[in-house]
């Protein structure tokens, strides 16, 4: 099944997909064009991973890592479906990241990988942006270069897991206006999601509502203003997402520049 979470009509819905739509869960049949797209979960402690494709790690010039690059992103990150993600002004190179994020189902520790999946709730799809300029070291990737408001979109939907015969055998693509410009499959991962479980829960403990970002696979491309991303994971659906300048955050040229100054 997939679900969701939108506004309509002044209240948050969870709502499921339907032959026409989605069907709220008071039972109100609604287009997909009528409703603000919410992200499908609400996040708690998120884990994002660096690196994860060796492919991408060679295109950066770097070799795959030995252990988990793992950083933390924060809730004001992450918008919805049909979203717009801002570039700043002054910013030379942003990218995106289709990502496979796996949603935690249940509170565990020291989790051993033959049982992970038990631990696992469902999945949804991430694009999570990335500044290079603010970029000092790809192994820790600052918090500006990933923890800026509106730069994570996830959904369009929550898929239960149940619906994902084999979660790494998936295949991930992203269009630009259209056009194809990243493509790869979530069995070129690194490390896997039953690894991924079984390192984060050895040193602390995994959370219903837990994201994990697993990384995203080689061909991230700088986007401008105006661009349409799109984000499609087999079997999840496709998540769209527009890049808008600073003006569209009332954000003055002025006021750029004193922040850029500042930071």
């Amino acid at each position: 099944m997939r679900r969701a979470r939108v506004a309509y009509a002044g209240a948050v819905h969870e709502a499921v997909e339907a032959d026409k739509g989605l069907r709220l869960n008071d039972g109100r049949l609604v287009t997909e064009q009528e409703v603000v797209w919410l992200p499908p979960v609400e996040p708690k402690t998120v884990f994002a991973l660096g690196l994860n494709y060796a492919d991408h790690a060679a295109e950066l010039s770097f070799k795959a890592p030995e252990e988990p690059l793992v950083f933390l992103k924060g809730p004001n990150t992450f918008i919805g479906h049909h979203g717009q993600t801002r570039r700043p002004a002054a910013v030379t190179y942003m990218h995106y990241e289709c990502e496979l994020a796996v949603v935690i189902g249940k509170t565990g520790r020291n989790i051993q990988r033959d049982r992970a999946y038990d631990y696992v709730a469902g999945y949804t799809i991430a694009n999570d942006y990335a500044i290079r300029d603010y970029l000092e070291n790809y192994y820790r990737p600052n918090l500006r270069v990933k923890n800026r408001d509106t730069c994570t979109p996830i959904g369009p939907w929550f898929v239960d897991k149940g619906d994902v015969p084999d979660p790494m055998n998936l295949a991930l693509r992203t269009y630009v206006n259209g056009n194809l410009t990243q493509e790869g499959s979530t069995k070129d991962m690194v490390f896997d999601i039953p690894y991924l479980i079984e390192y984060l829960s050895s040193f602390m403990t995994l959370n219903e509502g837990d994201l994990i970002l697993t990384g995203t696979p080689k061909g991230s491309v700088d986007t401008k203003v105006g661009d349409e991303v799109i984000t499609e994971i087999e079997g999840l659906g496709r998540l769209v997402n527009t890049i808008v300048g600073d003006e569209a955050f009332g954000i003055s040229e002025a006021a750029q520049a004193a922040s850029n100054q500042a930071t």
